[in-house]
């Protein structure tokens, strides 16, 4: 079971490494979340991160086990009554444990009991239709909205493709 606290600069490096260790690149192929054949380098850098440290209408969360961070996920406050949920990350080698289960459920909980949100929103990219179908699973819905994916801004990514979009998903809490 993971221990949650919100995250620090001081953690900053490793959930940099673990964010890109379970999206992208070689090693993100030991788990089921790699974007890996989709898109090439960062999926986060640390001046991102820092700026998601710092929003007052958000936190990353981290879960930790005997003092090791294995999750993250960042909370954004969008309105008075939705949320947003994204930079979900567990380390490929605990993928499918049940941990990315635990992260999402304190998630809701926090945005829920300690925000008074009454709904969180997502975006995933289309074309991964096993990670839309594990929200779904949760009880989030596709809206029927999409979002354009940030072409040109390769400080979170290069696309392989140039069809990539991303589906609006949503839960009441």
């Amino acid at each position: 079971m993971l221990l949650f606290r919100p995250a620090t600069l001081a953690d900053t490096s490793a959930l940099v490494d673990l964010v890109q260790s379970a999206y992208r690149g070689d090693a993100s192929r030991a788990g089921w979340t790699t974007e890996a054949d989709l898109l090439d380098g960062p999926r986060i850098d640390a001046e991102l991160l820092a700026v998601d440290l710092a929003n007052p209408d958000g936190a990353v969360l981290v879960g930790e086990e005997d003092g090791v961070i294995l999750a993250c996920c960042n909370l954004v406050r969008r309105s008075d009554t939705t949320g947003y949920f994204g930079m979900f990350a567990v380390s490929p080698l605990r993928q499918g444990a049940g941990l990315g289960k635990e992260v999402l459920a304190e998630a809701e909980r926090v945005a829920r009991d300690d925000w008074d949100l009454s709904a969180l929103e997502m975006t995933v990219l289309e074309q991964r239709p096993e990670l839309i179908a594990f929200y779904e699973r949760r009880g989030y819905e596709r809206t029927g909205g999409f979002a354009p994916f940030p072409y040109g801004e390769d400080r979170v990514g290069l696309p392989r493709r140039d069809d990539l979009r991303m589906v609006v998903l949503r839960k009441r809490l």
